[in-house]
C-alpha cells in the first residue's frame, strides 16, 4: 500500500512530535480520513523524507510522531529553470504541475506583450500562493523531496536584463531552424524560455537572442503553451538528465 506524502513547512527530525499546519492536517484528516496509528511521510523541502505515524487526529488538528528519516534525494544531473509566459488558468496550472513532475529546478512566471492574464496587487499575491500549492502538490505526488523555486512574477524585459548569462539559454520557437535535439550537451544550468498563448512577440524573441538564448524547435507541429515546455523538458531529461538513469 502506498503511504501518503505530505508537505510541512517546519523543521522535521527523528523523534519529533509535529503538529501539522492547516493544509496538510485537513488533507490527512478530512480528505484521506487518516487517524491515530496510520502511517504517513512528511517532507519540508530539505531533501529528505520523514516517516511516522499519526498520534492524534481531530478536526483541524493532526499530530505526527516522526520515527525515521529516509536518505537524501540525489542532486539532479541537469538543472532546468522554466521561464514561462503567464497563460490562462488551467493552462498555466497544467504547465506548472507537469514541469515539477518532470524535474525542473526553478520556475519563473513572466508577463509578456501577449499575456492575456493581467495580475497585480492582491490578485497576484493570491495567484502566486495558488501556484505554490500546485508545486507542493506535484512534489507530494511525484516523490520529490526538494521544492522547485517559484520566483515572483516579472516582466520579460526586466527578467532578461537580470538573467544570468552562464549556462544554456533555450528559446522555444517553432520558426527556428535548429531542432532541440541538435544542441550539444550543456556544461551548466539550462534556462528554457517560452511565451504565453500566441507566443512571444518578434521584439521579445530578438531581445532573448540578444541575451544569448538559442532559438530551437521541437518538430513540425505548433504546440500549445502548456504542451511545448513539457515536451522540451522531457527531451532534455532524456538527452542530458535523469531519464537516462
Amino acid at each position: 500500500m502506498r503511504i501518503t506524502r505530505l508537505y510541512s513547512d517546519q523543521p522535521l527530525a527523528e523523534g519529533a512530535l509535529v503538529t501539522l499546519e492547516a493544509r496538510p492536517a485537513k488533507h490527512a484528516a478530512q480528505v484521506l480520513r487518516l487517524g491515530p496509528g496510520d502511517e504517513l511521510t512528511l517532507f519540508n523541502g530539505d531533501g529528505y523524507d520523514y516517516g511516522g505515524r499519526i498520534e492524534r487526529a481531530a478536526r483541524g488538528s493532526v499530530a505526527v510522531r516522526i520515527d525515521r528519516a529516509g536518505g537524501p534525494e540525489p542532486l539532479p544531473p541537469l538543472t532546468v529553470t522554466l521561464a514561462i509566459g503567464i497563460s490562462k488558468g488551467e493552462r498555466m496550472e497544467l504547465a506548472l504541475q507537469k514541469a515539477v513532475e518532470l524535474g525542473v529546478t526553478a520556475i519563473q512566471p513572466l508577463f509578456t506583450q501577449r499575456s492575456v492574464v493581467r495580475l497585480d496587487g492582491e490578485r497576484l499575491v493570491k495567484r502566486r500562493q495558488h501556484w505554490q500549492g500546485i508545486v507542493i502538490g506535484a512534489c507530494e505526488q511525484s516523490g520529490r523531496r526538494r521544492l522547485p523555486v517559484l520566483a515572483p512574477a516579472l516582466g520579460l524585459d526586466a527578467w532578461l536584463a537580470a538573467a544570468p548569462t552562464d549556462g544554456l539559454g533555450v528559446l522555444l520557437d517553432h520558426r527556428a531552424e535548429r531542432p532541440l535535439v541538435a544542441l550539444p550537451a550543456p556544461a551548466g544550468p539550462v534556462t528554457l524560455l517560452i511565451g504565453p498563448e500566441g507566443g512571444l512577440a518578434p521584439a521579445e524573441r530578438e531581445a532573448a537572442r540578444a541575451r544569448g538564448f538559442t532559438g530551437v524547435r521541437l518538430g513540425p507541429r505548433v504546440m500549445r503553451t502548456e504542451t511545448a515546455p513539457l515536451a522540451a523538458i522531457a527531451v532534455m531529461q532524456a538527452l542530458w538528465g535523469d531519464f537516462r538513469g
